[in-house]
């Protein structure tokens, strides 16, 4: 006799006061558990790569100054220009280089900073190019 033999061919039992399980949730039960939560993103985040910032010589930095004399000589214009400059990381060393075009609001001298019409405001020092 083996040990199941009494209860083998007994009906499957279905509970009269309890609704069956969605099958989401009994698949749920098996699902592999993540007892750290933050391990990933923390693996993630390690990963994640920044650009160190550029230097700018000073040929560079005549040129930059030069066209943002042109930009606020046409301030009333709105002049559209393509901006790439550098965005400190809010995590880590380092930042990333974006790219942007729009429409110049103001070249502000005092602040050292440019304002688009969308009010992105880019820091003189962190602007690598501009085109007009």
């Amino acid at each position: 006799m083996n040990n199941y033999d009494d209860i083998i061919n007994m009906p499957h039992h279905i509970s009269k006061t309890r609704k069956p399980m969605s099958l989401q949730n009994r698949s749920a039960q098996f699902a592999p558990f993540s007892a750290l939560t933050t391990y990933d993103e923390k693996i993630r985040e390690v990963a994640r790569e920044t650009s160190k910032k550029i230097e700018l010589d000073d040929g560079i930095k005549l040129m930059l100054n030069e066209k943002l004399c042109l930009i606020k000589n046409d301030i009333k214009l709105r002049p559209k220009v393509t901006i790439t400059y550098f965005v400190r990381d809010n995590k880590k060393k380092g930042g990333c280089y974006k790219t942007i075009t729009s429409n110049v609001k103001i070249v502000d001298e005092v602040y050292k900073r440019i304002v688009l019409i969308d009010n992105t405001i880019i820091f003189f020092d962190n602007v690598i190019d501009i085109k007009l």
